[in-house]
């Protein structure tokens, strides 16, 4: 079975307010790309997949006018998909939702929420995912009330195989200080975002904790927006968040990977073009992570980079419609469930 995660640039702009895609010359929210090119560049890159299922970091929105899952499954059903029905758990107001594309004849995939009753850390379980959680992070003796602006999306998935393993979609916290007005702000800001990061992670990790104790397989998949040495204030709190999320028992070879190597090359998912500037900075930023059962089922990775992935680099056409389609590369994970 192939597993995968793919943020999708702004996909919600690709769709009008009755969920069909807007295949016209009109600018999307990838910059110098056209509706039209970036969806032809979706359908090539989906196509080529061809994973069982897809965890869709940024998926279309759910609002008063839209609908994540009709949008997604009309998108399938424009390029022939296999993976043909959607699901989602809580909707957000960013207009960037976590949704579950997949092949109903190879699994089936239903949002069961967990959530313990408190709100803090002395809880036998974190809340809801939807819900606040107040933690203490030992920085400054203050304790923060947390929420998630993208609720992760937890699904129990039973493949055709009978095994049922709980999967959760996850978009965390970014850290850049988007608005900053000067280099104390944006330092402000840089360490308020890694705080809210982290305390992010630390109640994902006890979700996943908890689900590990009930002797449950668990794949946590999608954006962490972190990775070792990716600025210049991960000291002041030890770890990053794919630190606290691997823990001992998760594992991830690219997370290990970059762990192990401060210095020199690192696997890399994403590629953003820096303003104002002519170069860009890659990233390692998206992640499939399972837990210690699933490591006997022979798991192989692989990032989809159209300049480090000799597959991709071979096919002009994916290799093309992976950089237009998106600033992250999907990952997979082909896995014997």
């Amino acid at each position: 079975m192939r597993l995968a995660t793919y943020n999708v640039e702004w996909f919600a702009n690709l769709f009008d307010t009755h969920n069909h895609l807007v295949a016209d010359d009109s600018w999307s929210g990838r910059q110098d790309v056209t509706k039209a090119e970036q969806i032809t560049a979706l359908g090539i890159v989906f196509t080529a997949l061809d994973a069982d299922a897809i965890m869709i970091i940024e998926a279309p929105n759910t609002g008063r006018s839209q609908n994540t899952v009709a949008a997604l499954e009309q998108f399938a059903a424009a390029f022939e998909l296999r993976q043909r029905r959607a699901v989602m758990g809580f909707a957000n107001d960013t207009h960037q939702e976590i949704a579950f594309l997949y092949d109903p004849d190879a699994l089936e995939a239903v949002h069961t929420p967990g959530g313990g009753e408190a709100a803090d850390t002395a809880g036998a379980e974190p809340p809801r995912f939807d819900q606040s959680f107040r933690i203490d992070l030992d920085v400054d003796a203050n304790e923060d009330v947390v929420t998630f602006s993208k609720p992760p999306l937890e699904l129990t998935v039973t493949t055709r195989k009978g095994t049922e393993v709980c999967l959760i979609g996850a978009h965390l916290k970014s850290k850049a200080p988007h608005g900053a007005r000067n280099a104390d702000h944006v330092m402000r800001l840089s360490i308020a975002n890694r705080r809210k990061q982290l305390a992010q992670a630390i109640w994902l990790r006890g979700r996943i904790a908890a689900r590990l104790a009930e002797g449950r397989s668990v794949i946590l998949l999608g954006d962490l927006n972190d990775g070792p040495g990716l600025d210049d204030y991960e000291n002041l709190f030890q770890r990053s968040s794919v630190e606290i999320l691997l823990g001992e028992q998760m594992f991830d070879p690219h997370a290990r990977q970059a762990l192990q190597r401060r210095l020199g090359a690192a696997p890399t998912s994403a590629r953003f073009r820096l303003a104002g500037e002519e170069k860009y900075l890659s990233a390692l930023l998206d992640y499939i992570m399972v837990s210690p059962a699933l490591m006997e089922r022979h798991p192989a990775w692989r990032i989809w980079h159209p300049f480090d992935d000799l597959r991709c680099w071979r096919v002009p056409e994916l290799r093309d419609a992976l950089l237009t389609a998106s600033d992250h590369f999907p990952v997979t994970l082909d896995i014997d469930i």
